[in-house]
């Protein structure tokens, strides 16, 4: 009755006292035969040993014999507490008897081991992490049994697992050895991660674990790809099942659970059976060989209708016709598969050894309230050699045969499902015979020189792409609309004609040109030295039909208002010898614009439209205007607001154009007006 955690298997196992690692119970005991094959030998190695050695191990101690029965003998007589054993105990034969006694005490835990063959070397126990090991990369081998409740682990594959996490429990959970047959783990240690994530795989919970400085993965084989039930890879046609689930809902609408919504991750109901009892499946077919590694599974996945599959077993064939139910090598009894615990949680589990076959059924053996899942198979292409044919004995004569016949097929089904067993954790080395030492130079020339011309190539492309953005770069600190600096004193030159004429700060010396200079050039010549000297004359001269001096006027414009242009041209002439279309420059010592006369246009008569109007400029001393011209009638306020008004008479000399010694205009006469009131 003192007997605890305890896993045989047949080529190692894991056995503690009762109620480890608390205290053990008083008088208690417990005896443990193991087995090998044999031709081999037991070595067994204690993770913590602490039982109470107050009578000198007289009622409370471990006692490990060579061999079974009446005929064993002695190896060692064990007691103390925190009794630290680096070594291992090996014993003589393939046979070993372990004996737990408890007498009376009042404290230790008892003790935990696990034992394996002499070739294995490197075995740990299941309470060994990787903070034990300094290596960064190490090559341990796993007990059976090493799924314990006492011990706990963080995190997940590919991920990682947190380094206080049990090695081996670990790999259990990653699906790297198997609980009932243990394995060889290779670990490779990194740098921690903030946090770590929970999931139930291989009947381990793994729990959520906060940062940590380092973990650990494994390496395996990389044959846990995904094979077609989510991706849609394997069509709905090579889904099918022993019965569909049909019901109608309230709007009396018809659900139909099918088969083909079995797929993982699938948004919608999944498959469920009409009928949930133990004679139900769901089969996929793969199309071909495949090595399968793996399953994982969910429930409806619909929070209105809570069904799952807690256990199931797995079929598998290559014709659909005769079907074998899988098992653990070595085991004489199927192997159950723990399923999911609620409807939403995807559960894997992994075959150790993997499985070849096209036809996979799963047969659920529990469930919640209906036997409804998604699945998604695990795995990838069978690309190694299968077995050798097994040659098969006769068949039996007689009865006493028979049980000749049950071990062949026993020892068949062994060797289909432990095919490429050790090589589930390694990359298999495949070399080619074929290629001759030339080719084989040449790739490994063509494995240096093509690194070498992509970092040739990426660095010319980056040049590139440096240089154009150097030039967009120059280009915007020049401005959007600027010239090269080359080109600016032209460009100045050329752009001064569209300037305005100077400030008024600047316009107390303005140049002064005689109308004997402009005279001699020929008409051709006017505009050529109007635009390029045009910054040193006053504005145009403008006459309009127009009633007011607010367009093309020489006179100064009223605040806030801007100058434009009248419709009708003003400085059309009919002679053409002299064309003239700016005002002479005013005088220094007169005012700096003409002054605006308002005429009475009562004490005159009305003047056609069409007819030439009348200049109303006066020019400076007694020196004619240069312009010739048709001028129309200028009338505008003064600024003064005073209401006399100013009137010029007509110029001496025919009212029509003439040259322009005649234009003279006469002294105004002062005419008083009566003052009018003008709506403008």
């Amino acid at each position: 009755d003192g007997c605890g955690h305890t896993v045989l298997g047949p080529e190692s196992g894991t056995l503690a006292s009762i109620n480890y690692p608390r205290t053990s119970p008083n008088s208690t005991v417990c005896e443990w035969e193991i087995r090998v094959k044999p031709g081999q030998r037991v070595q067994l190695k204690f993770g913590d040993f602490d039982i109470d050695d107050s009578d000198s191990c007289h009622s409370s101690y471990l006692r490990v014999h060579n061999g079974i029965g009446p005929n064993r003998t002695e190896i060692g007589k064990y007691c103390g507490f925190g009794f630290q054993m680096d070594g291992l105990i090996t014993s003589k034969s393939n046979e070993v008897t372990v004996q737990f006694m408890s007498g009376i005490h009042t404290s230790g835990r008892g003790f935990l081991a696990a034992y394996s063959t002499t070739d294995k070397s490197d075995l740990i126990t299941c309470l060994d992490n990787a903070s034990h090991f300094s290596e960064p990369e190490f090559n341990k081998y796993c007990p059976a049994g090493c799924v314990i409740p006492f011990a706990d682990i963080s995190g997940t594959i590919p991920h990682g697992y947190r380094d206080s996490s049990s090695l081996c429990m670990a790999g259990v959970h990653a699906g790297v050895v198997s609980n009932t047959l243990g394995g060889q783990i290779d670990v490779v240690i990194s740098k921690g991660i903030p946090y770590y994530e929970g999931s139930l795989a291989n009947n381990v919970t793994s729990k959520v674990g906060p940062l940590s400085t380092s973990l650990f993965t494994f390496k395996t084989s990389g044959c846990y790809g995904t094979l077609g039930m989510e991706s849609g890879v394997i069509p709905d046609s090579h889904i099918t099942s022993s019965s569909i689930l049909e019901w109608p809902n309230q709007s009396g609408q018809v659900n139909i659970w099918k088969p083909e919504n079995a797929r993982l991750k699938r948004i919608g109901p999944p498959w469920a059976a009409f009928i949930s009892d133990e004679h139900q499946w769901l089969q996929i077919d793969l199309n071909k060989e495949k090595k399968v590694t793996g399953i994982i599974t969910t429930g409806s996945t619909l929070a209105e209708h809570y069904y799952y599959v807690s256990a199931y077993r797995i079929l598998y064939s290559d014709d659909a016709q005769k079907w074998t139910v899988y098992r653990e090598p070595g085991m004489g009894k199927d192997k159950i598969f723990q399923g999911n615990t609620e409807l939403y949680q995807e559960v894997r589990n992994n075959f150790i050894p993997p499985i070849i076959a096209r036809f996979f059924r799963i047969n659920p053996l529990k469930w919640h309230q209906k036997i409804a899942m998604k699945v998604e198979l695990l795995g990838c292409q069978f690309s190694i050699g299968r077995a050798p044919k097994i040659t098969l004995p006769p068949p039996p004569q007689n009865k006493n045969d028979k049980k000749n016949a049950d071990f062949m097929d026993d020892f068949i089904h062994s060797m289909k499902t432990s095919l490429q067993t050790d090589k589930t954790t390694f990359t298999p080395e495949i070399k080619n015979t074929t290629v001759t030492p030339s080719v084989t130079k040449d790739v490994a020339l063509a494995a240096v020189l093509v690194p070498v011309l992509v970092m040739v190539f990426t660095t010319l492309i980056l040049i590139l792409v440096c240089a154009w953005h150097w030039r967009n770069r120059k280009k915007k600190t020049e401005g959007t609309y600027d010239l090269p600096y080359w080109d600016r004193a032209g460009w100045w030159k050329g752009m001064k004609q569209f300037f305005p004429t100077k400030s008024a700060e600047h316009e107390e010396t303005p140049v002064r040109y005689s109308s004997s200079e402009i005279s001699h050039l020929r008409p051709r010549e006017v505009p050529t030295m109007l635009q390029t000297q045009s910054a040193e004359y006053a504005q145009p001269l403008v006459g309009g039909i127009v009633g007011t001096l607010h367009q093309r006027s020489t006179f100064k414009p009223e605040e806030g208002k801007e100058a434009s242009y009248a419709d009708l041209d003003p400085y059309s002439s009919p002679i053409q010898e002299v064309y003239h279309a700016y005002a002479e420059p005013l005088p220094v010592t007169g005012p700096e614009y003409a002054t605006p006369i308002i005429m009475d246009m009562s004490s005159h008569p009305s003047t056609p439209l069409g007819a030439p109007s009348i200049s109303t400029f006066k020019a400076a001393g007694n020196q004619a205007p240069p312009l010739v011209g048709t001028c129309n009638k200028l009338l505008s306020r003064t600024d003064s607001a005073s209401s006399a008004r100013a009137l010029y008479d007509i110029p001496k000399g025919q009212p029509g154009p003439g040259s322009a010694d005649q234009l003279v205009y006469q002294v105004p006469q002062s005419v008083a007006h009566p003052t009018v009131s003008k709506d403008e």
